[in-house]
């Protein structure tokens, strides 16, 4: 997980310049279809690609077409995300997006997949063999795909996509606060992961991260949604770890999460990109930067603890569902 985790800077400066093969006509809509991490990321996608194209870009169950007879998609795009792309429930959604009318997207790390083989385009994770359970480098690979996928249907957008690969290929993976964050978690028995709009999917992914690596209890929030019921948990001893792309409209409501979570007495922690120095990088290229920062802090944390990152007992890296 170390050494994966450390080539995320490369991985996502070539997935996100990388060619793609074959013009798609713009949809009405766009679907995602994943499962664990794959679907952080294309959390993270969903809000970039709404910003940008002003199309409802949202998720679909697996298991609408792995359970059931699918559902009408004449006119949208399907995006199937899977490091593996042999997950049967992603085949399955990727074959059966394809027979209810829909262009058909994936974006895997293993060429010649049966997810690749349905779809009308496919765009590679870049990322290489990946052997610790827990995917890191894929993830961040996947979410620079889904930039050059962007680009391709707004070509604008591409100039974005290859200012960010820049950006990041020299990034620091050592926060400055490391220690400080990898002791939080150590005395932490219950964690809420924040963020929002891009940050809300790389909430999901560090949260995943923290249940997999650190047997640790994690929920991921948005700033928005977790200022209701949720804040009820605030009342007994819980971190707050936040989120913060830099993205000037979340800002407000990251604020206000903060200083609620603050008064309630939380241990509270805000992890920036402008806390390495890095600004002006478009969201999803910041929710990636978040998770490359955090990954290495997490390995820590579970070795820490006596944990194997590696291979987390119960885990396997291809998990085949319904």
């Amino acid at each position: 997980m170390a050494k994966e985790a450390s080539e995320g800077p490369e991985v996502f400066a070539v997935s996100a310049t990388q060619s793609v093969s074959g013009e798609l006509k713009m949809p009405k809509a766009i679907y995602t279809v994943a499962r664990g991490s794959s679907d952080a990321a294309a959390n993270i996608l969903s809000y970039e690609f709404m910003r940008e194209l002003g199309i409802p870009v949202t998720s679909l169950p697996p298991s609408v077409f792995s359970l059931g007879d699918g559902v009408a998609l004449e006119g949208t795009a399907v995006m199937v995300v899977s490091q593996s792309g042999a997950s049967h429930d992603l085949v399955l959604s990727a074959q059966g997006a394809s027979k209810m009318g829909a262009s058909v997207l994936s974006l895997t790390n293993k060429p010649d997949s049966a997810v690749e083989e349905a779809a009308d385009i496919s765009l590679s994770v870049c990322a290489g063999p990946e052997l610790a359970v827990p995917a890191t480098k894929s993830v961040v690979g996947s979410v620079a795909a889904g930039m050059a996928l962007l680009g391709n249907l707004k070509p604008s957008y591409g100039e974005d996509a290859r200012a960010a690969a820049n950006a990041l290929a020299d990034m620091e993976l050592n926060h400055p606060k490391s220690a400080e964050l990898q002791a939080a978690f150590l005395r932490a028995r219950h964690v809420y992961v924040i963020g929002r709009d891009t940050g809300y999917g790389t909430a999901h992914e560090i949260a995943l991260k923290l249940k997999e690596c650190c047997a640790l209890h994690a929920e991921a929030y948005s700033s928005s949604e977790v200022l209701h019921g949720p804040l009820q948990l605030a009342t007994n001893p819980l971190m707050v770890l936040i989120l913060d792309t830099g993205l000037e409209q979340t800002q407000e409501s990251l604020d206000l999460a903060e200083a609620r979570f603050r008064a309630a007495g939380c241990d509270v922690h805000r992890v920036r990109i402008s806390d390495i120095g890095l600004e002006n990088v478009a969201p999803a290229a910041a929710a990636a930067a978040l998770l490359m920062l955090l990954y290495p802090v997490i390995l820590s944390t579970s070795l820490a603890l006596g944990l194997d990152p590696d291979a987390p007992v119960t885990l396997s890296k291809v998990t085949q569902t319904t």
